[in-house]
């Protein structure tokens, strides 16, 4: 399902030119609506449902039903992110609530290490993945006849 912004919870992030919602879309489908000062998508079928919008939301107004392998049909996640984690709230249809807290990244933006540290294959042709033989944690790996 495709995210949707709740009219009642959003405040338009104070009526800004751009809505934290609206930076944060890959697919650039936020818009702020200037007469009624709030956030919507404008194309439902073009939504990724990537959560972004939903999780960067400052005042919980964007909403998005949960995957199946995620959460069982018909509950809500709700994500509140703080400085070092988000904690994700499941509601299920029976009214039980669940919450679940999970560390955000913490590396300096362009600080990461794109191979992770391991030694990688430089030749193309090759039958081994990027990072093996040693993310495998073995010295060598079985070649193909």
């Amino acid at each position: 399902m495709p995210s949707y912004v709740n009219p009642e919870k959003c405040d338009g992030c104070k009526a800004l030119d751009k809505t934290a919602c609206q930076h944060i879309c890959p697919n650039d489908l936020m818009v702020l609506n200037k007469a009624t000062e709030k956030a919507y998508n404008r194309e439902l079928d073009m939504c990724w449902e990537c959560y972004n919008c939903v999780k960067i939301c400052p005042v919980g107004a964007v909403e998005m039903r949960g995957y199946a392998d995620f959460v069982p049909l018909g509950a809500t996640v709700t994500p509140m992110r703080g400085s070092d984690a988000i904690m994700w709230t499941v509601k299920f249809r029976s009214g039980m609530i669940k919450r679940f807290k999970f560390p955000i990244r913490t590396t300096p933006e362009g600080a990461a290490v794109p191979d992770g540290g391991f030694e990688t294959v430089a030749d193309l042709n090759s039958h081994l993945l990027f990072t093996q033989p040693a993310s495998t944690g073995l010295t060598e790996l079985a070649k193909l006849k």
